[in-house]
C-alpha cells in the first residue's frame, strides 16, 4: 500500500478550500463561499454605581486581592417543555469546581443571588437611552428586565439580567447601510483568571457593571467591513463621552458563516484589529468543513450508525517515547487507543493555517473533558510524536481497517468516559457540517473551541424587576441633547482637509469635540490641531508614561497658553512629552524645563550671516542645501517657540541668496 502522507493530505485539502491568505482575497472570494457576519458590541458604560446594586463601579482589584470565596458548581435542571439545554449538559460533563474571589468593597449579597436585585440604575438607563438614540433605533414603550442564562460561570446566579432599550435601527457606514437589530442595557460578567482541568477562577471586580450590547443583523459581507463597522459602533459609543475605556471595557463578539454553514460566535475579541483575520479564517474553516462532510458523507453512506472503538493500552506494551504519555504514566493516568472507522484522511483535513481536523477534537478535550494539552496522538500527525509502528500495532489492537484513523489520548480515569464521548460526538458532527458554538480568538487570527451555542431560548421574564414605562417627552429630552452624529464628525474632518490616518485615534478617543473647541476658541488650523492629537500625542503616548492627572483636556489649556504667550505652534511639541508625564506642572514651568528662552526673530536672523561664514570654513560639502540644513541645526534650539521653523528655514534660504548675489 501507498503510505499516507499527512502534511500532502494537508496541503491538498487547503488548496480544495480554495484558501488564500488575507492580504491576497477579493471580494470575489468571499462571494464565492457566501462570507457573512454580524456583530455583538459590548460597551461598559461610565456609571458611579453597579446596574442592580448599590456597589461602585469601575474599581478594580488585583487577582490575589480578596476577601472571601463562593465555589459553586453547575447542575443541570429540566426546561418547562423537559429538555436540557445544550450549553448546560456541557457544562455538567466538564465538572468544574467554579471558584468566586470576592472582594467587599465591590461586591455584595446580590452578586452571588442572596438579595433581590435593587432599582435598575437610572444613571445607566439615561446613558442607554442617549447611544440608542443615536444609533437610529425605535425606542420601546416600557423597559422589561429579563433573565438571560449565563452557563459557563461568569455570573454566580446562572442568569444575566438583562433589558432591550431599542429595536430595528440602523448606521451609514462607508456608504452601505448596516441594520441593527437592538441594544440592550446588561449588566456585565467576572472576570477569569483561570481555567485549569477542573477548576475555574473568576474575579466580581466588574460582575454587575452596566453594559450596553449593540446587535447587528450579518449585513457585512468582507472582513475589512466587520472591522469597520465594529469601529464606527464604538466610536459612536464614546462620542457621548459616557462609557468606559481601556482594556477589557469593549468587547465584540463576532457572528461568522458561510454559504450553506451555520452561525459560530468568535467570543469576546479584545481588539478590533483583528477582527479582519480571525474572520477571513473562520468563514474559510467553516467552507473547508463542510468539504470534508461531503467527503466522508460519499465514504460513509450510513454514517447514521457510524461509531467508534476504543481500549486500554499497557504503557510498556508499546514504545511510546512521547514525553507526554510517559509523563501521563508517571501520574498513572489510563492511556486509551480510540479506532475512528473510515476517518482516514479526516483527521489531517485542513481547518486553519497550521491546524487540522485533529485540532478540533483536542480543543474539546481541554474544554469538555477537562484534559490539559498535550491530551492526544494520532496517526495522522503533521509531525510525528508517536512512531510509525507504535501506530500500526495500535491499528492492529483494535482490529482497524486500512481507511481507519487512529488517536491515542490520555488521561485520570475519572475523565476517559466523558473523553471518549467527546472523540465520537465531534466526529459523528462532520457528518452534519458546522457545530453551532462558540470560539476563543487568538492575535494570529486562529480561533479555538470555546463551549456549545446556548439554545434561541435562554431569555425569560425576571419578577423580581417592574417594567419602567419611557415616557416620549422624557426621550425628547434624551433626544435635544444628543452629541454630532459620527457621519457629520467625520465629514467636517473632511472639510478641513484632515489626513485620514488620524480619525481612528480621534475618533477612539473621543477628541472631536476638544479639536472643535481649540479651533473655535484659538483659531489655530484645524488641520495642524487635529494632526497635533492624530500624529504627535499618539506617538507621545507610545513613548513616555503618563502621570495621573492627565487627561486630554489638558491639551487645550496648553493651546490657549501658547496663544496668550504669542508663542509659535512648534514649541507645542516639545511642551507635551513633560505636560503628558507631569500634567499639574504650570506652563511657565514646563517652558523653563524644556529650556525655552525668549527671542526675538531679529536676534535669531542675526546670527544666520555669522553661521553661513562658519559653515563656509567648515564644511566638507559645500552646497546650499548642506548649509541651509547646518544652520536650521544651529538655530532650532533658539527659534523654537520664538519663529517658526518654517519661517526660518525660508528665512534663512532669503539670507543666503542675497549673499550670493
Amino acid at each position: 500500500m501507498k503510505k499516507f502522507d499527512p502534511k500532502k493530505n494537508y496541503k491538498a485539502t487547503l488548496k480544495a478550500a480554495g484558501y488564500i491568505s488575507k492580504q491576497d482575497a477579493t471580494q470575489a472570494d468571499y462571494n464565492r463561499i457566501g462570507f457573512m457576519s454580524g456583530l455583538e458590541v459590548h460597551q461598559q458604560l461610565k456609571t458611579k454605581k453597579k446596574l442592580f446594586c448599590n456597589c461602585p463601579a469601575g474599581l478594580f482589584h488585583k487577582h490575589n486581592e480578596y476577601d472571601a470565596q463562593v465555589i459553586r458548581h453547575m447542575r443541570p435542571t429540566l426546561s418547562e417543555l423537559g429538555e436540557y439545554d445544550g450549553t448546560a449538559l456541557m457544562e455538567f460533563k466538564t465538572r468544574k469546581e467554579i471558584i468566586y474571589q470576592l472582594k467587599n468593597e465591590t461586591t455584595c449579597t446580590y452578586d452571588v443571588d442572596d438579595t433581590p436585585p435593587f432599582p435598575l440604575n437610572r444613571e445607566a438607563l439615561d446613558i442607554s437611552l442617549e447611544i440608542s438614540l443615536l444609533s437610529k433605533l425605535n425606542i420601546v414603550g416600557e423597559v422589561h428586565i429579563t433573565r438571560k442564562q449565563y452557563l459557563d460561570g461568569s455570573i454566580p446566579a446562572g442568569f444575566q439580567r438583562t433589558a432591550i432599550i431599542g429595536v430595528e435601527g440602523s448606521l451609514q457606514v462607508n456608504g452601505n447601510t448596516i441594520r441593527l437589530i437592538q441594544l440592550s442595557l446588561e449588566e456585565d460578567s467576572c472576570r477569569e483568571i483561570s481555567d485549569i482541568a477542573h477548576t475555574r477562577v473568576y474575579n466580581t471586580d466588574r460582575l454587575g457593571m452596566p453594559l450596553i450590547e449593540t446587535v447587528t443583523y450579518p449585513d457585512m459581507v468582507n472582513p475589512e467591513e466587520v472591522k469597520d463597522v465594529c469601529d464606527y459602533i464604538r466610536f459612536l459609543n464614546r462620542s457621548t463621552g459616557k462609557v468606559r475605556t481601556g482594556i477589557g471595557a469593549g468587547r465584540q463578539d463576532v457572528n461568522v458563516s458561510c454559504k450553506g454553514g451555520t452561525r459560530v460566535e468568535i467570543k469576546g475579541v479584545a481588539h478590533t484589529k483583528w477582527i479582519p483575520i480571525l474572520t477571513h479564517i473562520e468563514s474559510f474553516r467553516q467552507w473547508s468543513l463542510l468539504l470534508l462532510r461531503d467527503k466522508m458523507r460519499k465514504k460513509i453512506s450510513d454514517y447514521s450508525k457510524w461509531t467508534i472503538t476504543h481500549k486500554k493500552l499497557n504503557y510498556y506494551d508499546f514504545g511510546f517515547d512521547y514525553s507526554p504519555i510517559k509523563e501521563a504514566k508517571d501520574r498513572r493516568e489510563k492511556i486509551i487507543a480510540v479506532n475512528l472507522p473510515g476517518f482516514k484522511g479526516a483527521l489531517s483535513h485542513f481547518t486553519q493555517p497550521d491546524k487540522i481536523f485533529a485540532n478540533e477534537i483536542t480543543d474539546r478535550l481541554k474544554v469538555i473533558a477537562c484534559i490539559e494539552k498535550p491530551n492526544m496522538a494520532h496517526s495522522e500527525e503533521i509531525e510525528e510524536r508517536i512512531s510509525a509502528k507504535s501506530f500500526a500495532d495500535v491499528a492492529d489492537l483494535l482490529g482497524a481497517n486500512a481507511d481507519d484513523a487512529q488517536i491515542v489520548f490520555w488521561a485520570p480515569e475519572d475523565d476517559v468516559k466523558t473523553a471518549l464521548e467527546v472523540i465520537e460526538e465531534r466526529c459523528k458532527m462532520v457528518f452534519e457540517g458546522i457545530p453551532p458554538e462558540t470560539r476563543k480568538s487568538f492575535e494570529n487570527g486562529n480561533t479555538i473551541f470555546e463551549r456549545v451555542l446556548p439554545g434561541a431560548d435562554r431569555m425569560y421574564p425576571d419578577t423580581d424587576s417592574a417594567p419602567i414605562p419611557l415616557a416620549d417627552d422624557y426621550i425628547e429630552q434624551k433626544r435635544s441633547k444628543l452629541p454630532e452624529d459620527i457621519v457629520d464628525r467625520y465629514q467636517q474632518l473632511v472639510k478641513w482637509d484632515v489626513p485620514k490616518d488620524t480619525y481612528t485615534y480621534i475618533f477612539r478617543n473621543n477628541l472631536y469635540p476638544l479639536i472643535k473647541t481649540i479651533v473655535k476658541e484659538t483659531g489655530f488650523d484645524p488641520v495642524f490641531v487635529s494632526v497635533f492629537f492624530g500624529h504627535h500625542t499618539k506617538w507621545v503616548e507610545g513613548h513616555f508614561t503618563k502621570g495621573e492627572e492627565f487627561n486630554y483636556s489638558v491639551i487645550n489649556g496648553l493651546f490657549s497658553f501658547v496663544k496668550e504667550r504669542k508663542l509659535t505652534l512648534d514649541i507645542l511639541k516639545i511642551m507635551l512629552p513633560e505636560v503628558y508625564q507631569y500634567p499639574k506642572m504650570q506652563f511657565d514651568s514646563v517652558l523653563t524645563a524644556i529650556g525655552y528662552k525668549y527671542s526675538s526673530q531679529q536676534d535669531v536672523l542675526s546670527q544666520v550671516s555669522y553661521l553661513r561664514d562658519i559653515f563656509k570654513k567648515e564644511a566638507r560639502v559645500n552646497n546650499s542645501r548642506n548649509e541651509t540644513a547646518w544652520i536650521m541645526g544651529k538655530l532650532r534650539n533658539k527659534a523654537m517657540g520664538n519663529i517658526s521653523l518654517k519661517n526660518l528655514y525660508s528665512k534663512i534660504n532669503l539670507v543666503s541668496n542675497n549673499k550670493k548675489q
